[in-house]
């Protein structure tokens, strides 16, 4: 099953164990944004921190592994926010997190070298970049140096900031694709290879195919599908399918009616090797991950 060709069998953060392949992990979003695609930005009226604190709490007690604090909208059509700003939103999150939960595992979903730096400060223990160490030359060294795990997303949008085009320069090809699986594949291992060069070890590497981020709907089907071939290159696979558009079309509902779809995504995934999967509804897919665990992880 999923851990069969892992490289590595466990990964320590701070004083948790993950034991590839024994169980699914659960990662909840908490988006410190006013513009998530899902609807479900914690900023508006109210106070952002308590309302994260509370909405933390809920996704501990329904048995989150992992909290996945982020700053910037990740959707498409949504603009790049300052440094300055997704610092100021994830920053007091991170650490209200810590002083309710101090031995809670934190993610920090940014690309940007300066705002980990700080949250890692704060004590955020995993590094969740969604373009792969690509998109800020210094993102590498932070992780290197500060010894977090690092889960690279495989992403060919099209980036909102005109800094981040730069960066990623000829590497950006737009969501063409002649084998998608192959392509998506020789992508991952390239960040892999950033990370290497800068000292991050393969043991603490963790792959996301990127559900949503330049594929089409299509795509995204067969990714899904076809995870356990992104699996054999050995390394634990993060999935995120929650509530994205690809669901949103195949099913032609809006993103406060993708749960049922979300939780098929996230059953073929968890069969087809899912490690982590990344979630809004974590009290339901929660469930949907220990019911297929029980179905196919079960003790030989």
């Amino acid at each position: 099953m999923g851990g069969s060709h892992a490289k590595f069998t466990t990964m320590k953060v701070g004083s948790y164990t993950f034991e590839w392949g024994k169980r699914t992990y659960v990662m909840g979003i908490l988006n410190v944004t006013p513009d998530s695609f899902s609807g479900d930005g914690l900023i508006s009226s109210g106070d952002t921190v308590a309302r994260a604190v509370e909405q933390a709490r809920q996704f501990l007690d329904a048995g989150a592994d992992i909290l996945d604090v982020g700053g910037e909208s990740t959707r498409p059509g949504s603009l790049p926010v300052s440094i300055e700003e997704e610092t100021g939103r994830v920053l007091p999150v991170v650490r209200a997190l810590k002083s309710e939960w101090p031995d809670a595992l934190i993610s920090i979903d940014t690309h940007s070298a300066a705002v980990a730096e700080a949250a890692f400060a704060e004590g955020a223990q995993i590094l969740n970049d969604v373009w792969a160490l690509r998109a800020d030359s210094k993102l590498a060294d932070v992780a290197a140096r500060n010894k977090v795990p690092v889960i690279l997303m495989h992403n060919r949008s099209n980036p909102a900031s005109v800094e981040v085009r730069e960066q990623l320069g000829k590497a950006y090809i737009g969501a063409e694709y002649t084998n998608l699986i192959e392509e998506v594949k020789a992508e991952l291992l390239q960040s892999v290879g950033i990370a290497r060069q800068a000292g991050i070890p393969d043991s603490r590497i963790i792959l996301d195919p990127g559900i949503g981020f330049g594929k089409t709907v299509q795509h995204n089907l067969e990714l899904i599908d076809r995870l356990d071939e992104i699996r054999l290159l050995g390394y634990p696979i993060l999935l995120g399918p929650s509530r994205k558009s690809f669901i949103g079309f195949t099913l032609d509902v809006p993103p406060d009616q993708r749960v049922e779809g979300t939780a098929a995504a996230i059953a073929v995934g968890i069969v087809r090797g899912a490690d982590i999967v990344r979630v809004h509804d974590v009290v339901q897919m929660v469930r949907v991950a220990r019911m297929t665990d029980a179905l196919v992880r079960r003790p030989a």
